[in-house]
């Protein structure tokens, strides 16, 4: 059978070329219709876009560089392995590549990619575990290397290239499930390293349940992200009268869980929706990785195509998986 090629999709289906190569790279841009149709005919025929030639034409490497995600937690870090993934598949969906670096620090990250822009291996990075005051979206502005940001950019200026999910929104419905399930006093396990994704978290689950700074302070614990600090956690918190709790992990929420007698499934909700989690039947809070992953490669092209980023950045809303509780 004869490899398919744009001209011949585009005689198909009888639109033009640039309206193809629009669904492949910008599907935003081509009404809801067309592209369904484009993309069926795609789908079909199994036609994949030429990288080497998209490369020539464009002055592209076709190509996006991250960083190696540093090491985490068994549990807590495969959120960012599964992303990872996503993140490669979203790129090759449109013709991309991604180059994966290691880095032993965020400066030497922003160096690395700098130089691979500079001897033109990638077209754009991508950058995550944003932290507070995080400096690396100025450096790489400065140095004219496009980039979009899993995280936010938190106590820093707000660039706009951006993708995050909406931990305070995740923490709260968490909170609001327990209160439906009976619980009055629930508490928070959190981290104790400063984490502004973690002190978002926290935020939420204190506005849920409308308490004061003073209440909040009584009812949360915070310490490593471990098991075994989930559990001592949890000790403490049954011994200052709460019944249930929201975690900022589910290395957390295991702790919780298995540590203390009384402690229910239902009576403690993590976060990321791990297979530890799924097969303990314990509820948690699952970011949704492909959405994410798609929406960071779409304004990192969109951004190279040269579209406007007034829009600025973009929140996710996490879903809270109950396991029928």
């Amino acid at each position: 059978m004869k490899k398919p090629t744009l001209a011949s999709l585009a005689a198909e289906l009888k639109v033009s070329r640039q309206t193809i190569s629009n669904v492949i790279n910008f599907p935003d841009r081509v009404r809801v219709e067309t592209r369904a149709r484009v993309q069926a005919a795609i789908d079909r025929s199994g036609y994949r876009p030429s990288a080497a030639a998209r490369a020539l034409r464009n002055q592209r490497a076709m190509a996006l560089g991250i960083r190696l995600s540093p090491p985490r937690n068994g549990i807590s870090g495969l959120f960012m392995d599964g992303f990872l993934r996503e993140l490669v598949t979203a790129a090759d969906d449109r013709g991309y590549r991604v180059v994966v670096f290691p880095a032993d620090s965020r400066e030497e990250e922003v160096e690395r990619l700098v130089e691979l822009r500079a001897s033109l291996a990638i077209d754009a990075g991508i950058i995550t575990d944003t932290w507070t005051g995080d400096d690396r979206p100025a450096l790489l502005a400065d140095e004219g290397v496009a980039f979009v940001s899993f995280g936010r950019p938190w106590g820093a200026e707000d660039h706009g290239a951006w993708v995050d999910v909406d931990g305070r929104a995740g923490a709260a419905e968490a909170a609001i499930f327990l209160r439906g399930r009976g619980h009055e006093r629930i508490g928070f396990i959190g981290w104790s390293d400063g984490s502004p994704v973690g002190a978002d978290r926290r935020a939420g689950w204190q506005e849920a349940l409308g308490l004061s700074d003073d209440d909040a302070a009584a009812l949360a614990v915070e310490g490593p992200d471990s098991v075994d600090a989930g559990g001592s956690a949890m000790a403490e918190l049954l011994s200052r009268g709460a019944t249930a709790a929201v975690c900022a992990s589910d290395a957390l929420a295991l702790g919780a869980f298995i540590a203390n007698q009384g402690v229910t499934r239902a009576d403690v909700v993590g976060y990321d929706d791990t297979p530890v989690a799924r097969a303990l039947g314990l509820p948690s809070l699952r970011q949704p990785v492909r959405e994410l992953a798609v929406l960071v490669i779409e304004r990192l092209l969109a951004q190279l195509a040269g579209a406007d980023e007034t829009e600025g950045g973009v929140l996710v809303k996490p879903v809270l998986e109950t396991r029928g509780h």
